[in-house]
């Protein structure tokens, strides 16, 4: 029988029967958390080219340091914070640009809409992404991970190194100025 490559072997004493057992477990992890992972890199970069990229990087890190994790019940957690990290590097290298993808936003508009409705859709969408991207990186990446990833408060506050009842208060003051700027139709203050 042919042996697993070097990357699917944690060790020398592991059978290939090991090795292939982790790798379904790693294969329904993958299944399980992809499209959540996904929506949040896709909140955040706000491009479907880039984000594929992203998320397999995520996954990459993710099975190689498979071995580092010591709850299983915590992996959650852990993959989205390999994906805040991976996303919070690619920012740092590319800058703050971020273009709304129109295939994205079609998709999200229903096709009985008309097409003045389709525009006034995709220009409020833009004016909360815009309007979000001026507020501080930790607001950003909460509501990212609460709308996009939709993880639970205690999972966002895990990663971010918050208090669950810190991390309510955050997403709670971030929504309603949101709301504020928007209803007001005034430029976001920093």
């Amino acid at each position: 029988m042919p042996s697993l490559p070097k990357l699917f072997r944690s060790s020398a004493t592991d059978s290939a029967d090991g090795a292939a057992r982790r790798l379904d477990q790693f294969a329904e992890k993958y299944q399980q958390f992809f499209p959540r992972v996904f929506a949040y890199v896709y909140g955040r970069v706000r491009d479907v080219h880039q984000t594929e990229d992203l998320v397999s990087e995520v996954f990459e890190r993710a099975f190689l340091k498979m071995s580092s994790l010591r709850n299983d019940e915590a992996f959650s957690t852990w993959l989205f914070t390999i994906a805040r990290n991976v996303v919070t590097s690619q920012a740092r290298k590319r800058g703050r640009e971020t273009v709304v993808d129109p295939d994205i936003l079609r998709s999200v508009v229903a096709s009985n809409v008309s097409v003045e409705n389709e525009i006034l859709v995709r220009e409020e969408v833009a004016a909360v992404i815009d309007c979000l991207k001026t507020f501080p990186q930790r607001e950003q990446d909460i509501v990212s991970l609460k709308f996009d990833a939709e993880l639970g408060n205690s999972q966002i506050a895990k990663i971010m190194g918050l208090s669950e009842a810190n991390v309510r208060v955050i997403l709670f003051r971030t929504l309603r100025k949101l709301r504020e700027i928007m209803k007001s139709g005034a430029a976001p203050r920093e």
